[in-house]
């Protein structure tokens, strides 16, 4: 019973990082802005380091089962 909510935490950090991860990939593939009114370079940066802390967040969930 306890493990459910490390399931749980673990599946929306996994989603989370792992849609931030791809909608990041896609917009500087497609040479579009990631946010508007900064840097390119900057947010897209910034915005692929929080996609992977999300996602080791939820390995991190997950291997606490």
């Amino acid at each position: 019973m306890e493990s459910a909510p490390a399931i749980f935490a673990g599946a929306v950090f996994s989603l989370f990082g792992g849609g931030l991860l791809a909608w990041t990939a896609t917009r500087v593939r497609q040479d579009r802005p990631v946010a508007e009114g900064v840097r390119p370079v900057a947010s897209a940066a910034f915005a692929a380091l929080v996609a992977v802390l999300a996602l080791a967040a939820g390995t991190w969930c997950f291997t606490r089962l």
